[in-house]
């Protein structure tokens, strides 16, 4: 029996066992960003006196497992919003960061730290931020998506230029005590983030992406037929626009801007795993999580014992691998 079924889709138990291989590299990654960090503190202090150990066990527990799960849930975030992107789109170069959203989302997020609002008007800005881009965009582009696929990206494009000269603009007029924290937070950075909020609404975008995963693969099919089968594409369609922006929104308030994430790793899961969403979605979290845990040990430990913004970490590798994707659909075109 092959590995393929006749509709080209791998075979379930094959999809099963790389999604179990992806959750055991993720585990592995977990233990390296527990294990490895600028301090220099590594599992050789359990050998040393106990004052080593007990400076080991203070900086994981204090320092590198909050920052390893923030990385985990911020990047499954990411993940699933540029999967539920790609999903609307039809299109693999469809990104949070790419169309928008993750600019609006912190366009809301540095007007709300520039009037003062505490931290849960900086959340709902920043979702009403990303939501507003979300909805910009896809009203700029027209109405029927099914033929405005590269209109749409460009739109997303430009609105996520917009949206960085607006943040450029808040910067200018931000006061010097907020100036470093802005700055630094705009470029992408785990270092004290919070896990909670981002694990809380990584638990509610998969929950209901996964119960809606059975209407999304046919909303896949395209739209002529996802009506002939009585699907309610337009409260679909909407749902799927709050679900990307509640994840973008947490991420984003959570690291700031990371880009790339949502674009590398639903396109590759895709090409490894098919276009099961029932199998994608978990894996596009679980791959998503990883990445970011690489890119964050990599900026921990490239200069240590001077940290890199994860987001500068992230941006130099993804837009080498968005180029390549350009490349590979221009190929395709001609």
């Amino acid at each position: 029996m092959t590995a393929q079924n006749a509709t080209g889709n791998l075979a379930l138990p094959v999809r099963i066992r790389r999604l179990l291989l992806l959750g055991l590299l993720l585990l592995l990654a977990v233990a390296a960003s527990l294990t490895i960090g600028s301090s220099g503190l590594g599992l050789s202090a359990l050998q040393g006196a106990d004052e080593e150990r007990r400076a080991l066990l203070a900086v994981i527990v204090d320092l590198r497992l909050p920052r390893a799960l923030a990385a985990l849930a911020v990047g499954a975030l990411l993940a699933l919003a540029g999967c539920l992107q790609q999903l609307l789109l039809r299109n693999p170069l469809a990104d949070p960061y790419i169309l928008g959203t993750s600019g609006g989302a912190s366009v809301g997020a540095l007007l709300a730290l520039w009037l003062g609002a505490g931290a849960l008007l900086v959340n709902l800005a920043a979702g009403l931020g990303a939501l507003t881009s979300i909805v910009v965009v896809f009203a700029l582009a027209g109405r029927d998506h099914s033929t405005t696929q590269a209109r749409l990206l460009l739109t997303g494009v430009a609105v996520a230029a917009f949206c960085g000269a607006v943040s450029s603009l808040l910067l200018s007029l931000a006061p010097d005590g907020l100036l470093r924290g802005m700055v630094f937070w705009l470029l992408g950075d785990l270092a004290g983030a919070g896990w909670q909020s981002a694990a809380l609404a990584l638990a509610g975008v998969l929950g209901l992406a996964l119960w809606l995963a059975p209407a999304l693969n046919i909303l896949g099919m395209g739209l002529q037929h996802s009506y002939s089968l009585g699907l309610s594409v337009h409260t679909l369609r909407w749902i799927v626009y709050g679900l990307a922006a509640l994840a973008t929104a947490a991420a984003v308030t959570t690291a700031g801007m990371i880009g790339f994430v949502g674009l590398i790793v639903p396109h590759a899961l895709r090409l490894w795993l098919g276009q099961d969403l029932r199998v994608l979605l978990p894996a596009a979290a679980l791959g998503g999580g990883l990445v970011l845990l690489l890119a964050d040990l990599l900026a921990r430990t490239a200069l240590a014992p001077q940290q890199l913004p994860v987001g500068a970490v992230m941006g130099l590798m993804g837009v080498p691998v968005f180029l390549w994707l350009l490349q590979q659909r221009a190929g395709r075109a001609c």
